[in-house]
């Protein structure tokens, strides 16, 4: 049911919510119950609850296969994946980053006191930008990190023929990208190695987790060392670890995600073209579109607000969140403007003019099995409202806003 038909009705101006429950972006989706369940207690009576048991071997063999590598190290979580996966590469001094990421992708640099050196994006993919990386790198430079943003591949061909070149290892967080292929490649494969999440958030996900994908036995060796304080066989340590390890109820909830994973795409395919139907001819409001041509697991609806729409993406997000739709801003400021980043390098916006304009333009709506097309039309309807009333909208709000410096517009928590 849409309803909202004049501005007064929305619930930024004392309107009733659109929606009676918080709509999520990055709400978890479920995997087949009974399946779960079955592993769980498969999981209670065998007492193996973690330390490589049967069903972390069971996952990452799965996942493998999926990506067609020969190695998957499942883990505890991405970032530790990350982390581990730097070190195993040997990686030092500066590696060569994009800013428009999660802060994970610096942090797990910056843990090992490691220099991540911003890069700037190609506005129109919101990847890192090949053609910037080569007045970024140094004598101290021994890397690069690519992120599939969205699930869209990096240039992925470009930054392997610089890497090789200038003798770098070449690292991906593929976090988003589990599912989705580049030039009819899974994503997984490229360059010395690539890490997806199955956070909660993500659409496909064992609760907490990720996983490092490669094809280099040696590597892959290194890291299953690391994940697991160095131990090689009961009571010989032969090298310095930590503890990443999956757990077995995380696997099990990996592969019920790995059994429903095309029932879960098909969902979020069905809404992407629905938000894209619904969107179209709003002004100053673009869907950042995927390549249907490849495979792609769709997971987020990503828009664009510029100043073509009357309404800033700020107001927009607040108006959203008062109609109880939890819109958010990725990846908002950029990292080059979190601490400790944002004081070491304080003019690193010099050099990022395209992450910022794309950081106060980004914002995410929700998506996966929790909504469904009658939520997306109602959805796309309060935008389309909300952009016809732009200019009104600021006006009445900026009113009665107390301190727009501290909290620009109204919001629901």
């Amino acid at each position: 049911m849409i309803g909202k038909r004049v501005i007064n009705d929305l619930a930024i101006l004392g309107g009733t919510p659109a929606f009676p429950e918080m709509l999520h972006v990055g709400r978890p989706n479920i995997g087949n119950r009974e399946r779960f369940l079955d592993r769980v207690n498969d999981i209670l009576d065998r007492r193996w609850l973690t330390n490589n048991g049967r069903y972390v071997q069971e996952f990452e063999a799965g996942v493998a296969a999926l990506v067609g590598v020969r190695h998957c190290i499942a883990m505890c979580n991405a970032t530790v994946a990350l982390e581990i996966t730097i070190r195993a590469l040997g990686l030092s001094g500066e590696v060569i980053v994009p800013s428009f990421t999660f802060v994970a992708t610096a942090h797990a640099l910056q843990w090992q006191q490691i220099t991540p050196v911003f890069c700037d994006i190609d506005p129109a993919t919101h990847n890192i930008d090949p053609r910037k990386i080569g007045g970024l790198i140094t004598p101290r430079t021994t890397g690069i990190m690519g992120v599939h943003v969205w699930g869209r591949p990096c240039a992925v061909e470009e930054l392997a023929g610089i890497a090789a070149e200038r003798n770098l290892r070449l690292l991906f967080d593929a976090a988003h990208a589990i599912g989705c292929t580049h030039r009819g490649r899974m994503i997984g494969g490229f360059g010395n190695a690539e890490v997806f999440s199955f956070h909660a958030t993500k659409f496909m996900n064992t609760f907490e987790g990720g996983a490092v994908l490669t094809d280099d036995d040696d590597l892959a060796a290194r890291i299953r060392l690391m994940k697991n304080f160095g131990f090689a066989g009961y009571d010989n340590v032969i090298y310095v670890g930590t503890n990443g390890k999956m757990s077995e109820v995380s696997a099990a909830m990996g592969l019920s995600a790995l059994e429903s994973m095309e029932d879960i795409v098909e969902v979020n395919r069905r809404n992407y073209r629905r938000y894209r139907e619904e969107l179209t001819g709003i002004p100053g409001i673009t869907l950042a579109a995927y390549d249907e041509s490849e495979r792609c697991n769709y997971q987020y609806i990503v828009l664009e607000v510029d100043s073509a729409a009357g309404i800033g993406r700020d107001l927009l997000m607040a108006a959203l969140q008062a109609e109880n739709v939890l819109a958010r801003r990725y990846f908002f400021p950029g990292v080059h403007n979190m601490e400790p980043y944002r004081s070491y390098f304080p003019q690193a916006r010099l050099l990022l003019p395209e992450t910022e304009k794309l950081a106060g333009r980004i914002l995410l709506l929700p998506t996966g099995t929790a909504i469904g097309s009658g939520d997306v039309e109602t959805l796309a309807h309060l935008i389309r409202l909300a952009v016809a009333h732009g200019p009104e909208l600021h006006t009445r709000i900026s009113r009665v806003q107390s301190d727009p410096a501290i909290r620009p517009f109204p919001a629901r928590p």
